[in-house]
């Protein structure tokens, strides 16, 4: 894994705003790991939310497996995130 420094997480950030399932599922690793950010599994399993939705199949098994180091509240927190994004950027 390559590690991501802040203008790469500007980039991912900002092609994140057209859909772009690469830039989603970036930033779910950047979160997930704490490359570049705090690490935060809500912020993690919103972006890998948002690409397994682009069609990431990666994405999707990130997030089942952060999903399991989260409680039901944490989930349901990144689910209303990624709804609140979508409702901004789709």
């Amino acid at each position: 894994m390559t590690c991501i420094d802040v203008d790469s997480l500007a980039q991912y950030e900002r092609e994140a705003r057209t859909g772009r399932a690469e830039a989603l599922y970036n930033l779910g690793l950047a979160y997930s790991t704490g490359q570049g950010v705090v690490q935060d599994y809500v912020a993690a399993h919103k972006w890998f939310n948002l690409a397994a939705m682009r069609g990431s199949d990666v994405a999707k098994n990130w997030r089942n497996q952060i999903a399991g180091e989260m409680n039901a509240g944490q989930i349901a927190q990144a689910q209303k995130l990624a709804r609140e994004w979508l409702k901004i950027f789709q």
